[in-house]
């Protein structure tokens, strides 16, 4: 097999396993002074006027067509069931950030607006069965890998939407902002983050008893697609053992439909060269198949916060998150308010562990987790005009930690509150059984 680059055919060279390690190590743990922030805001799409109907596959093509001449300085990807996802490019500031999402966004909808279509954030579809927009090989393998542990897969690829911050590894020595300390760090507040911005209580028209119905899909999915390794103190050994540990999705063919072996890890294709040897190629792409809450890629990918509410909601986890991981002070308070949590990981990794799923699943009743999310939120209330963060991003915050977190809510109630008919918060408190 070889690939093609510029109309040349390069041949390809297979690995070993001490190769797959050196360049695990080097390529997805990039430490150095935290300077650098992103945001992958993810949307689902829908009618304008009428969001419960589906969108035909002919609307979604014609309007994307329409979206492609657009100069956006994000990039602009189609997921594989429709949705639409922005990456910004690497930010200097937390202003700087904001300011590049918000203009493409803006230009986005404009267009959606004149196809009479809407970005929709939710972290899961709560009225549409999944179903696949885009054919390509690539998502044929992935739906016929994922089919094996059941239907979580098909609603991670075509119904879900998310928050994604992309924060700096961090200093490769110890201390706050430590590679060590921020790996461990994501991987606690995490939880934090699934239950303060839970935001997909629904599926099929009906509640599903998850206030994270994404997450519940992540985690249905299995562990060694959608998990993370154990932690220890070497975060680069750690998740290079996970890299070559974890199953193949796929051997890519250059035509045809692509291979989908069962129970073949990495290490095992390594070991067996069948069906035919590895190659550097193949582990940049086996990486990119592994989904784990947080993943490392030269920075750190926290993929664990569900889409959120109206045109600017996804503001406020992405400054909530920036503040208590680049301001010194904020992540030594937060890595102080999460260490209890620690506990109930019972040493296993997210998200399959109870913390995570407390968190989905109940989101910040759970009183505990609430105490911390107010710490955390407080805390980086107090560190966001330390970060140059304009009025209107504190506020957004303040207006958060008000309306959600002291009163242990989170926007998933605000739908199970409008599909029972009540109104938690016009009584100041929770209303959930």
């Amino acid at each position: 097999m070889s690939d093609s680059v510029g109309g040349c055919t390069r041949p390809r060279t297979s690995l070993s396993e001490a190769e797959v390690e050196a360049l695990v190590h080097g390529i997805c743990f990039k430490t150095g002074p935290p300077r650098r922030l992103g945001v992958e805001v993810e949307w689902l799409v829908h009618e304008l006027r009428a969001p419960q109907l589906p969108v035909t596959p002919e609307r979604l093509e014609a309007a994307y067509a329409a979206l492609r001449p657009l100069p956006l300085r994000s990039a602009l990807t189609v997921e594989p069931g429709g949705q639409l996802e922005l990456s910004s490019p690497p930010g200097a500031s937390l202003t700087e950030v904001i300011g590049t999402v918000s203009a493409d966004l803006d230009a986005v909808r404009a267009v959606l607006r004149q196809d009479g279509l809407a970005l929709v954030g939710l972290g899961h579809d709560p009225w549409h069965e999944p179903r696949r927009f885009l054919r390509e090989p690539r998502y044929d393998a992935m739906e016929a890998c994922l089919d094996r542990t059941g239907p979580a897969g098909r609603a991670m690829m075509c119904t879900s939407a998310s928050v994604q911050v992309c924060l700096d590894a961090g200093h490769e020595e110890p201390g706050p902002q430590g590679l060590v300390r921020r790996w461990w760090l994501a991987h606690h507040l995490g939880a934090v983050l699934v239950a303060a911005f839970a935001n997909s209580p629904l599926a099929g028209h009906r509640p599903t008893g998850w206030l994270s119905t994404r997450q519940l899909a992540w985690t249905r999915i299995g562990a060694g697609r959608a998990g993370g390794p154990r932690l220890d103190t070497d975060p680069r050994g750690a998740w290079a053992r996970h890299v070559l540990d974890s199953p193949v999705m796929c051997v890519r063919r250059d035509a045809g439909p692509w291979d989908v072996p069962e129970g073949l890890t990495f290490r095992d294709w390594i070991r067996t060269g069948t069906p035919r040897p590895p190659t550097r190629e193949d582990l940049d792409y086996h990486v990119t198949t592994l989904f784990p809450p947080v993943r490392p890629r030269g920075h750190l990918e926290l993929r664990m916060i569900d889409a959120q509410p109206g045109d600017d909601g996804w503001i406020v986890p992405l400054a909530v998150t920036a503040a208590l991981f680049d301001d010194q002070e904020a992540t030594e308070t937060a890595y102080r308010a999460v260490k209890p949590l620690a506990e109930r990981t019972l040493g296993l990794p997210a998200p399959h562990n109870p913390l995570w799923l407390d968190a989905a699943r109940g989101g910040l009743a759970d009183a505990e987790l609430r105490e911390v999310a107010v710490t955390c939120f407080t805390t980086a209330l107090e560190a966001l005009p330390r970060l140059g963060a304009a009025p209107e991003v504190i506020e957004a915050v303040t207006a958060y930690l008000d309306r959600y977190v002291v009163l242990g809510r989170c926007p998933a109630d605000d739908l199970l509150d409008r599909q029972r008919g009540t109104d938690g918060r016009a009584h100041g408190k929770d209303l959930r059984p």
